[in-house]
């Protein structure tokens, strides 16, 4: 299904910036609660001319890697948006990265130059003679001092809807991080798909707090208002006790969230406040517990709309439907264009209720990556037959809802049976001194793995751990009952909350 046409994100901003010119598009508010004054779509376009002059007269080719190691900040979507303008290709990184992974991408990437900032730019420096791609590093903060003088016009550079604009890495929890190449058609398949499922129109503004290095807070939250010609309110960090003011001050409709920052704002205490923001839907990934999401609602009134996607669809191919009811578990229903089915390991689909791996059909290029860089046997193994196999245990029921179970990998083999370490985790977060709880399988001689979970307790609760082993027991087959509790008070985890689970 192509609902792209031969359109580009260069030329989204362009209709834009002709048919908007002076209506507010984005503001910034850094970390110290400063504000800066709306820029329009036209101010923006041509920023991002002067950037896309700079990039080409850094010598950067077509197709070409540039490293885009920023935090959230308008910087980060100029450059974006130059890449697209010049047909060059973005790789966005974490900013709290270390050397070594920064030593990973940049080499891996054949990336010839990092724009940066003062804060995050020892671990690029840390590297460089590493990486031999890397002609130089360049602070692009303050950005007019850097693009004085350079042209708003559109540079003379032809660039098509299926050329790569982006590679963004994956998070690397299990393995090393695989380099998702992904096209201009990607980015406006998923941005349509996602402003038709909230409805965003011109009038909508999203309060972007998650990390824009991130695919979630590009195609959640960026892209849907570039189509729509909404507006955005950057923030350059995400604050649980500052989330809802920031949303009343900026007067935002939408937002983007994930499991983690969602129970960061149930943590705080309740205030008058929580219910008076103009928020009409908050998107979010990764399951929060029934009580989670009714606390949500009754404290802050803005419907919770739980979607599904990887950084290898790009688009979200699963998503709740507004309309119907709630289903707080549930990652949602087939978007269209999308086809999902739950297959058995010899690939057969198995009948609702039944778990296997989640696949999706797609078109790479268009609704599915294009593709891993520099890895064929990934690509293969990823792409058959025009399915991507996402690696996801879930199950459908039967109304055709889809429901996460566990990654493949985190599945425990236990003295010849699977624990899902997510149903344990499931049952642990159910009782009402745990906040967080994550598990996973530790090496047994006469079982091959035991079970072992690791527990934040809510503040000020108490529990301990036979109190903890006993309640699962109480709600789960024998074989799927841990073994070990251990507490902790904070878990390493992703920028999007993913909890790391091989560090602990």
């Amino acid at each position: 299904m192509n609902i792209v046409g031969t359109r580009t994100l260069g030329g989204a901003l362009a209709d834009k910036a002709a048919r908007f010119p002076d209506r507010p598009f984005l503001c910034f508010e850094d970390a110290d609660g400063a504000v800066s004054p709306w820029q329009s779509w036209r101010a923006f376009d041509r920023l991002v001319n002067r950037a896309a002059h700079f990039l080409a007269r850094r010598g950067l080719k077509q197709q070409e890697k540039f490293n885009v190691h920023l935090g959230n900040c308008p910087e980060f979507l100029v450059f974006w948006l130059a890449a697209a303008r010049t047909g060059t290709v973005m790789v966005p990184t974490n900013p709290a990265s270390t050397a070594e992974e920064m030593a990973y991408i940049l080499a891996h990437s054949e990336a010839r130059l990092a724009v940066t900032e003062p804060r995050c730019v020892e671990a690029c420096r840390a590297v460089r003679d590493r990486c031999p791609a890397l002609l130089d590093i360049v602070d692009v903060r303050p950005l007019e001092r850097l693009l004085a003088g350079l042209p708003e016009t559109p540079p003379a550079i032809s660039v098509s809807s299926r050329d790569e604009v982006s590679m963004q890495y994956t998070s690397g929890t299990t393995s090393k991080p695989k380099g998702v190449l992904l096209t201009h058609a990607n980015y406006l398949y998923g941005g349509e798909v996602m402003a038709k499922a909230m409805r965003v129109g011109p009038d909508d503004r999203h309060l972007i707090v998650l990390p824009l290095f991130h695919a979630g807070a590009q195609l959640h939250a960026f892209i849907p208002m570039l189509l729509a010609g909404g507006s955005v309110a950057v923030i350059e960090r995400f604050s649980a006790s500052r989330f809802i003011e920031q949303a009343i001050r900026h007067e935002a409709t939408l937002a983007a969230l994930f499991a983690a920052p969602i129970r960061m704002l149930l943590a705080q205490p309740p205030s008058e406040r929580d219910g008076k923001t103009k928020l009409r839907a908050v998107s979010y990934a990764q399951n929060i517990t029934v009580r989670q999401f009714d606390e949500w609602h009754a404290r802050f009134r803005a419907p919770l709309m739980q979607i599904w996607g990887m950084t290898e669809t790009m688009s979200l191919p699963l998503m709740h439907p507004l309309d119907l009811p709630a289903k707080p578990l549930a990652m949602g229903m087939p978007t269209l264009g999308y086809e999902c089915k739950v297959v058995d390991d010899a690939g057969r689909e198995v009948p609702p209720g039944t778990v296997g791996e989640l696949i999706v059909r797609g078109e790479p290029g268009m609704s599915l990556m294009q593709r891993y860089f520099k890895n064929p046997e990934a690509t293969a193994a990823a792409l058959r037959d025009g399915w991507l196999y996402t690696g996801d245990n879930a199950w459908m029921d039967a109304d055709g809802y889809f429901f996460f179970v566990d990654r493949k990998k985190d599945m425990i083999k236990r003295a010849g049976e699977n624990v899902s370490a997510s149903e344990v985790e499931e049952t642990l977060k159910q009782h009402p001194a745990v906040f967080d709880a994550a598990v996973v399988g530790v090496p047994d001689p006469l079982r091959d793995y035991a079970i072992k979970a690791y527990v934040i307790l809510e503040e000020g609760a108490r529990s301990s751990a036979d109190e903890l082993i006993a309640w699962c027991a109480a709600r789960l087959s024998r074989f799927k009952v841990p073994e070990h509790v251990e507490f902790r008070r904070t878990f390493p985890r992703t920028s999007v909350g993913k909890i790391q689970k091989h560090l602990f």
